[in-house]
């Protein structure tokens, strides 16, 4: 986060438009652990993590498959996919890695991340899942 911040000020000094912080894509490890900190939202976010449990499908409204990354040492996030959307990631197993894409929404249990899908409407950034060599979306 500090080179971006280098390179806002750089750009700024030259009189070159400044890019909306909120669009810019983070990538995880300490970026996800200092938004849990600060309690921030609403940014993309590009990691990887290790399940460490599977949970039930919420099947209330849209589908999702939920499962919980352990995306550091001190750090677990909930993915949401809707599944109504793209794939589920069939074969899931606590231990297994998966790459993510998707937005960072803040809570007290260390995060979402959802939008790890398409947007048939063409409203959202496009977020995705990797797994076992094969991406979801």
């Amino acid at each position: 986060m500090a080179a971006l911040a280098i390179v806002i000020y750089l750009l700024a000094q030259q009189g070159t438009s400044v890019p909306d912080l909120s669009s810019v894509t983070q990538s995880s490890g300490a970026t996800l652990q200092s938004a849990f900190v600060n309690k921030q939202s609403d940014f993309q976010i590009q990691g990887q993590g290790v399940v460490k449990k599977v949970l039930p499908d919420d099947r209330k409204g849209l589908q999702h498959q939920r499962f919980i990354l352990q995306t550091s040492p001190d750090q677990t996030v909930l993915v949401a996919h809707n599944i109504d959307i793209a794939d589920r990631l069939a074969g899931l197993k606590k231990g297994d890695t998966v790459g993510f894409y998707g937005e960072y929404e803040w809570n007290s249990q260390g995060g979402v991340i959802h939008w790890t899908h398409h947007d048939p409407g063409g409203r959202h950034i496009n977020g995705w899942l990797k797994y076992n060599g094969k991406t979801y979306q």
